[in-house]
């Protein structure tokens, strides 16, 4: 059996999903290293994951204004959030320098602030304290699209790489390494974002509950709601065990609960699908 090839993944959260023509843009901007870097969903790949992610960064800069943009869903960014996980033979050393490189890639040649997390920051900085501190988790509008615009101009933590100071129409950028992490969303039925909110912080570790599981309350279309959660260690805490405990909170409040879903693929998958693009090319 031949053994899997050292590979990273690089996850890229970015703050688009209804223009259909940014979202091309993008789309033709990670395909363009095909099949050395690999879009499945993710971006899987080995030593062309730097420039291909770097292409992505700045196509959506381009393509998406975030000034104009609104949502229901926490950003900080138009490219809000960069994931590196190690898969395969790789290590977390090998994506800790790969995310420091994209880091400044992007803070120098795009100009854009950019925030490190994770083993890429000296201190191990956790993606949550830093988006904490640069205020992702309050709304800035009320209603169901409750995040409007970009955040402050005036960054109050000084970046890792790029300006002091963001502009409106980007944002910011944050950019880490970690082992893998699973997202896993659970559907409630009710449109009460406090009501989701409130379970969310009983699942989180933050909120007593769940070791190695952050959670958010979020609305999720119309009349409807769920708790967003990142398992960290989905090894140790899984989908299995959030979905239970969604599930009794909701129950003593009278809240139906429908399945979770993971968000992204697992890390067998993603590595099984670059395997087949590659062999394919």
């Amino acid at each position: 059996m031949l053994r899997p090839p050292a590979l990273a993944c690089c996850k890229l959260y970015i703050s688009e999903a209804r223009n259909s023509g940014a979202l091309r843009a993008i789309e033709h901007a990670a395909a363009a290293l095909r099949p050395l870097a690999v879009l499945v969903n993710t971006f899987a790949a080995s030593p062309p994951l730097r420039c291909a992610a770097f292409r992505v960064v700045a196509a959506a800069i381009e393509a998406v204004d975030l000034d104009a943009h609104a949502g229901a869903h926490p950003r900080l960014g138009v490219v809000d959030h960069i994931a590196f996980h190690p898969l395969a033979s790789a290590r977390l050393e090998d994506v800790t320098a790969l995310a420091r490189a994209v880091a400044a890639d992007i803070g120098d040649r795009l100009q854009v602030p950019t925030y490190l997390y994770g083993a890429a920051h000296r201190d191990g900085r956790t993606l949550a304290s830093i988006r904490r501190q640069l205020g992702y988790f309050t709304p800035t509008s009320p209603g169901g699209e409750q995040w409007h615009g970009a955040p402050d101009s005036l960054l109050p933590v000084a970046p890792d790489a790029g300006p002091r100071t963001s502009s409106a129409s980007n944002g910011v950028v944050v950019v880490g390494a970690t082992p893998w992490v699973d997202n896993y969303n659970v559907p409630l039925a009710t449109a009460d974002v406090s009501v989701a909110r409130r379970i969310a912080r009983a699942v989180s570790e933050r909120g007593g509950g769940l070791a190695c599981v952050q959670a958010m309350g979020l609305a999720h279309g119309d009349g409807a709601t769920e708790v967003a959660c990142n398992l960290l260690h989905p090894d140790a805490v899984g989908a299995d065990q959030v979905q239970e405990r969604v599930s009794r909170l909701a129950a003593g409040l009278g809240v139906g609960v429908g399945q979770g879903y993971f968000t992204d693929f697992s890390r067998e998958k993603v590595v099984e699908l670059y395997l087949q693009a590659a062999q394919a090319a």
